[in-house]
């Protein structure tokens, strides 16, 4: 029992944690002030990238605190990993300090134990399993008879 209370409160932490990043950081980025207009060109991106990252930024962290929509979670949780990584790629590219390139890391690291962590209610269903064994239909029409 403790067990599951851990998890859940570890779930909600690392969720709201990434969303609350996401939802802000994206409205920054759609908004794009001149700040941020520098800070995309710093990277070697367009000014338009940042409204358009920004946005679905924004739409990734509502996905994740939004209840039911299991596919569409998935699909948050792997556009905020490729989000993440990408940007820890582009400072790393760009020569950014070293702490440029850990934050998106361990963010990344929060994001993925929000996935890891998430109750079943929020997962995507598990796949029926095929039967191994078939039945003749002559047995099956019989049984039915």
């Amino acid at each position: 029992m403790r067990s599951n209370k851990l998890k859940t409160i570890g779930y909600w932490v690392a969720t709201c944690l990434i969303a609350a990043a996401f939802v802000l950081g994206g409205a920054t980025d759609a908004a794009t002030p001149p700040s941020v207009v520098a800070f995309m060109a710093h990277l070697g991106y367009p000014a338009y990238f940042a409204t358009i990252i920004g946005v679905w930024k924004v739409l990734g962290g509502v996905a994740l605190l939004v209840p039911r929509f299991p596919r569409l979670k998935e699909w948050a949780y792997a556009g905020i990993f490729f989000d993440l990584t990408g940007a820890a790629i582009s400072h790393a590219v760009t020569g950014d300090a070293a702490a440029n390139v850990i934050v998106p890391l361990v963010l990344a690291g929060i994001a993925f134990a929000s996935w890891n962590l998430r109750p079943r209610s929020r997962k995507l269903s598990a796949p029926v399993a095929e039967p191994t064994e078939t039945v003749p239909f002559a047995v099956v029409a019989k049984a039915a008879a």
